[in-house]
C-alpha cells in the first residue's frame, strides 16, 4: 500500500510538470528507494545503473555510489545531475564533498560558498564549510560556522518533534510506529540545550508514549 501510494504521488508530480518518466522507470526508482532506506547501496546502483535522464534516480544513485566509496563514479553522476538540473542543491553539496575528499579544496570551497549564498541556513552546507575552514587552519571561522549550524539545528529538532507527534497521533496501535516516534524524540532532544521548554515537551511526549507501550 505504501509503495503504491508513493508511486501514484511521483507519477502525479511528474505528469503535472509535463515530463513524466515511464511507469517502469518509476517502479525501479521506488524499489531503489526502498533498498536505499535499508542501506543496500550496491542494490541501488544495480537497479539504477541504466538511468541517465531521470534526475531523482540519478540523485539516489550518486548517493549510493558515494557511500560505497566509489567517488569517481559518484562525481560523474553528480555532474550529470547538475547538467540536467543546475539548481540541484543535493548534487552540488555532494560534488563539493567529493572534491574535498579528492584534495581539491579550491573547488570544494567555491562549491560550498555558492551553496551558502543560496541556502545560508542549511546545516549540511554549514558543516561542510566548517570542515573546509578547519582543514585550512581557520579555527575562528570554523567556530563561527559551527555556531550557526547549531543555532539552526533547533529548527531540525522541532521538525523531529512534529513528526513524532504525528506518528503518535496516527499510529497509537502500532508498536513500530511508536518506536519510530521515540527515535525522533531522542534525536530531537540531543540537538537541544538542557532545560528548555521544548525539551520538556519532548520528555512529556516520550513519557506518554512509553506508558502506552
Amino acid at each position: 500500500m505504501k509503495t503504491a501510494y508513493f508511486l501514484s504521488v511521483i507519477l502525479f508530480f511528474f505528469a503535472s510538470c509535463n515530463r513524466a518518466p515511464d511507469e517502469e522507470t518509476i517502479r525501479i526508482f521506488v524499489r531503489a528507494s526502498d533498498a536505499y532506506a535499508l542501506g543496500k547501496f550496491t542494490e541501488v546502483t544495480e537497479l539504477l545503473h541504466k538511468q541517465n535522464n531521470f534526475v531523482p534516480a540519478l540523485i539516489l544513485r550518486f548517493k549510493a555510489e558515494y557511500f560505497l566509496g566509489n567517488s569517481e563514479q559518484a562525481e560523474k553522476t553528480c555532474r550529470r545531475v547538475i547538467k540536467l538540473r543546475p539548481s540541484s542543491f543535493e548534487a552540488s553539496l555532494f560534488l563539493a564533498r567529493i572534491l574535498r575528499d579528492k584534495g581539491d579544496f579550491i573547488g570544494a570551497q567555491a562549491g560550498v560558498e555558492s551553496l551558502l549564498a543560496d541556502n545560508p541556513q542549511d546545516i549540511r552546507a554549514l558543516r561542510l564549510a566548517a570542515e573546509l575552514a578547519f582543514d585550512a587552519g581557520k579555527l575562528d571561522e570554523t567556530a563561527i560556522l559551527l555556531d550557526r549550524a547549531a543555532e539552526f539545528s533547533v529548527e531540525s529538532a522541532m521538525v523531529l518533534l512534529d513528526r513524532a507527534r504525528l506518528r503518535w497521533v496516527t499510529g497509537r496501535a502500532e508498536e513500530a510506529v511508536l518506536q519510530a516516534a521515540l527515535q525522533d524524540l531522542s534525536r530531537a532532544r540531543a540537538m537541544l540545550p538542557r532545560d528548555t521548554p521544548l525539551e520538556r515537551s519532548i520528555l512529556n511526549l516520550e513519557k506518554t508514549i512509553r506508558e502506552v507501550m
